[in-house]
C-alpha cells in the first residue's frame, strides 16, 4: 500500500464493531484487518481480472467515525454507500447491507463485499454501475474471501 495515501484517523475495533451493528453484518477479520491499517490506501499493484474484463483499484474505500471532517471523507464507505443506496440491494426491504463496496474501480465500478449469501462469510464481486438499476445491482464474482482477492492483487 501507498503508505502516504492512507486515510486516518485508522478504525478502531470499537468504530468497526458500531459500523457491523449498523450495516447488520459481520466482517470478515481479513477484511478488518486489512482496514485498521490501510483504511482507504491505494495499492501498489492496482490491476486484477474479473469476468473477461481488467479493472483497476483507484482507491480502497476507508471507515471513519465523521467523514465530513477530512477531505478524503468522500471515500468514506458510508458516504459512498449513500449514494449508491437502492442500487446495492435487490430487496426493498431488507435492513442492512447485500453489497458492501469496498474499494473503487477505475471505471465507475466498485469493488464489494457480497453479503447475499451469508451474512458473516461474504464473496469479493464487482459491481457494474452501468447495468445496476434500483433494486437490481448487477455484480461479477472476483474471489471467495478478501484475502483471496488480495492475493489475486499481488499476482
Amino acid at each position: 500500500m501507498r503508505a502516504e495515501s492512507i486515510i486516518y484517523p485508522l478504525p478502531t475495533e470499537q468504530l468497526l464493531s458500531k459500523e457491523e451493528g449498523f450495516w447488520r453484518v459481520e466482517l470478515p477479520s481479513d477484511y478488518k484487518e486489512f482496514i485498521k491499517i490501510n483504511n482507504g490506501g491505494i495499492p501498489e499493484r492496482r490491476s486484477f481480472s474479473c469476468n473477461g474484463h481488467n479493472y483497476i483499484v483507484t482507491r480502497f474505500l476507508c471507515i471513519l467515525e465523521d467523514p465530513t471532517e477530512i477531505e478524503l471523507g468522500i471515500f468514506d464507505i458510508d458516504a459512498t454507500k449513500s449514494q449508491l443506496d437502492e442500487r446495492l440491494i435487490d430487496d426493498e426491504d431488507l435492513i442492512g447491507v447485500a453489497l458492501l463496496p469496498v474499494a473503487v474501480l477505475f471505471s465507475g465500478d466498485f469493488l464489494c463485499l457480497d453479503f447475499r449469501e451469508s451474512r458473516n462469510n461474504p464473496d469479493v464481486c464487482v459491481w457494474d454501475h452501468a447495468n445496476s438499476g434500483e433494486f437490481d445491482p448487477v455484480s461479477y464474482p472476483v474471489a471467495n474471501s478478501f484475502k483471496d482477492f488480495l492475493t489475486m492483487l499481488a499476482e
